[in-house]
């Protein structure tokens, strides 16, 4: 073969993966609460009852909507020192070593280039059906064979199942309470999936919902120098969903992978500013945590009394049975201006539902009540893959549909 031919086809192989990368870069966006929702929501008239992105109605505490109007002067400047700041004052809350924490808008970005650090076509990415979707969207882009393990039987992460199904494992996703059932995963079994999984994989524990719940944090498996990534952001207790700040927490030759991916860019000051007076807040994790959980505790009696059935949940969020398909009663409920959601198709007569405020809440009982009782089950009946799985011999609980 000429040189000239042997050129080439090597740049004929170059361009094919180059336009390859660029393809996928191109089609790579970061799925968040937000954009998955999104796709299905509606306009919302003034009045309307938001109860389906897992959002907090009660936004940013008085501290951080100060500091964020204290900071918007300073707009123009990058002012890096807060990064700083922020990372001083959440390392020293958490006693970890500052080298061990990274701040992002959020932790959508961190889940996303995580699965693209640690995934491939040779490097499955693992996680739990029913659960969060968004990284399955990055893994579509690391090319890496997506593994969706059923919940166990108290609606916790299956990790005995997870390990088994993936042994070429590259990232094993565990968001506790997970989202969208709320459910915990017991710490024990967190440490048995490092104990167990395959040399070199990684396991990435989303706390994005912890301080609702009682459960405990993995961040001493940080300290302890274990293969793990613990996510942690401001959009839910501390209702910032629309400021965006959370943080990546990891040994620093785990977050460097990260940065591969992310490179280095400011963090919006006022997004900073309001997350460092949030964490300063002493008793603002406590009060959320327990007007939360009245609210929840309400609906839940109010649901039982009713004869209806749901995913008890530790979370702002909890599955509700509509015993058909769900979508029928998504769109029942938007015309009455009570916007629920989302389905997971492993589950197709279930929907989320975020927990919002007493009036919100009483607002939601008053709609599915009527809806419930003024429209006949369409007679639903699962699919023969949907009952086989139902039919799984290692003691699996699937929900009735």
């Amino acid at each position: 073969m000429k040189t000239n031919e042997v050129l080439s086809n090597g740049s004929r192989r170059m361009f094919l993966q180059l336009s390859a990368a660029a393809t996928a870069a191109m089609a790579f966006r970061i799925a968040t609460e937000a954009t998955l929702a999104a796709d299905e929501r509606h306009v919302f008239h003034p009045g309307a009852v938001i109860i389906d992105a897992n959002e907090n109605p009660l936004g940013p505490c008085d501290a951080a909507r100060k500091a964020i109007v204290d900071m918007a002067p300073q707009g123009g400047r990058y002012s890096y020192w807060l990064h700083d700041e922020f990372v001083k004052t959440f390392s020293g809350m958490e006693r970890l070593k500052p080298e061990y924490v990274r701040v992002f808008p959020g932790s959508s970005e961190p889940l996303h280039f995580s699965v693209l650090s640690f995934t491939s076509p040779t490097k499955s990415y693992v996680t739990a059906d029913p659960g969060y979707e968004a990284g399955m969207k990055a893994a579509a882009v690391s090319g890496a064979r997506v593994v969706k393990t059923p919940l166990t039987k108290t609606y916790a992460h299956d990790i005995k199942a997870m390990l088994a199904a993936a042994p070429d494992a590259g990232l094993f996703y565990v968001c506790t309470p997970n989202n969208p059932t709320g459910t915990m995963t017991p710490r024990s079994d967190i440490e048995q999936l490092l104990a167990a999984k395959p040399k070199g994989s990684v396991v990435l524990v989303d706390e994005a919902y912890i301080h609702f719940s009682d459960g405990t944090s993995a961040l001493d498996l940080v300290k302890a120098d274990q293969d793990v990534i613990v996510l942690r952001t401001f959009s839910k207790i501390y209702g910032m969903a629309g400021i965006r700040c959370g943080a990546a927490i990891a040994r620093p030759d785990l977050l460097a992978k990260l940065g591969n991916f992310s490179g280095w860019s400011a963090m919006p000051i006022t997004a900073l500013a309001a997350a460092t007076a949030s964490l300063k807040h002493e008793h603002l994790v406590p009060e959320r945590k327990q007007v939360n959980a009245v609210i929840r505790q309400k609906t839940f009696d109010w649901l039982a009394s009713q004869g209806y059935s749901f995913v008890p949940s530790q979370s702002n969020c909890f599955m509700l049975d509509t015993k058909r398909p769900a979508k029928e009663v998504i769109d029942a409920m938007a015309k009455r201006d009570v916007f629920i959601g989302r389905i997971w198709p492993v589950w197709p007569t279930y929907t989320r539902i975020t927990i919002g405020t007493q009036p919100e809440m009483d607002a939601f009982h008053e709609a599915f009540q009527a809806v419930m009782k003024n429209s006949a089950s369409t007679g639903y009946q699962p699919s023969p893959s949907l009952k086989a799985r139902r039919s799984h011999s290692d003691g699996q609980r699937w929900p009735s549909v």
